[in-house]
C-alpha cells in the first residue's frame, strides 16, 4: 500500500509504503464510538456543586413558634422551601471518566486512519516548513492541496510557526504526532501529516 509524498505546490515528491496493520484495518464503527465517547467524557471538569440545607449559611433555630401564627410549620431558615435555603438533590462533584483499555484506543485510532485513508482524506507532505506565523499563508497552502474546511494537521510539537499559524483559525488544529486521537481524526474532513510525524505515529501504533 503506498501513498504519494506531496510538497506545498501539491507536486508528488516520492511515494512511501503504508502499513497494512495500521491503514488496512477493518473498519468497527462501534469501537470508534466508544474512543470518541471516552474522549468527550475525559473533557469535562465534573466539579459542578451546591450547597444542601447542611452546607447553606443560616442558624438551626425555629424561626417562629409552631402553632398560633397562621403561617406554614417551620423548623429552620435554611429549608429548601425558603429563599436562600439549601437545594435538594443537587448537582456534586464527580468524574465522568469511561475507561477504554490502551489496546481498544489504538485499535479505534487504526481503524480511524484506515477510514480516512479510504475516503480519499489523508494527505502527506514532505515537510511542514513554514517561513512564518501567518494563518492566511497556511490556509492558501492548504488549499492549494486540495484541503478545505476542517483539517488535522500533524507534525512536531517544536514546529512553532505551524502552531501559531494554525491556533487563529478554527477550522485547523496542529498536533504533534503522539497527540493524534479518535475524535480529532473522525470530526475533521482532512488529515495532513508531514513524513516524519508519519513515521512516529506508525511506529506507536505498530507496537
Amino acid at each position: 500500500m503506498k501513498i504519494a509524498v506531496k510538497n506545498f505546490d501539491n507536486k508528488p515528491v516520492r511515494e512511501i509504503d503504508l502499513p497494512e496493520a495500521v491503514f488496512d484495518y477493518p473498519f468497527n464503527q462501534h469501537l470508534i464510538h466508544e474512543a470518541v465517547q471516552a474522549y468527550l467524557a475525559g473533557l469535562r471538569s465534573g466539579t459542578h456543586k451546591v450547597k444542601n440545607r447542611g452546607e447553606v449559611s443560616g442558624t438551626n433555630k425555629k424561626p417562629f413558634k409552631q402553632k398560633g401564627t397562621g403561617r406554614a410549620r417551620a423548623g429552620e431558615a435554611r429549608s429548601p422551601l425558603w429563599r436562600k435555603g439549601g437545594t435538594v438533590h443537587g448537582p456534586v462533584p464527580h468524574r465522568y471518566d469511561k475507561r477504554i483499555t490502551v489496546q481498544e484506543k489504538k485499535s479505534a485510532l487504526k481503524s480511524a486512519l484506515s477510514r480516512k485513508l479510504q475516503d480519499e482524506g489523508l494527505v502527506v507532505v514532505d515537510n511542514f516548513t513554514l517561513e512564518g506565523p501567518k494563518t492566511k499563508a497556511l490556509a492558501a497552502q492548504l488549499a492549494g492541496l486540495g484541503v478545505v474546511g476542517k483539517a488535522l494537521l500533524v507534525d512536531d510539537r517544536d514546529n512553532q510557526n505551524l502552531a501559531l499559524a494554525a491556533r487563529n483559525n478554527p477550522r485547523l488544529k496542529a498536533v504533534d504526532a503522539l497527540g493524534v486521537n479518535v475524535y480529532d481524526v473522525v470530526d475533521r474532513g482532512h488529515l495532513v501529516l508531514s513524513e516524519q510525524a508519519l513515521g512516529r505515529l506508525v511506529e506507536v501504533l505498530s507496537r
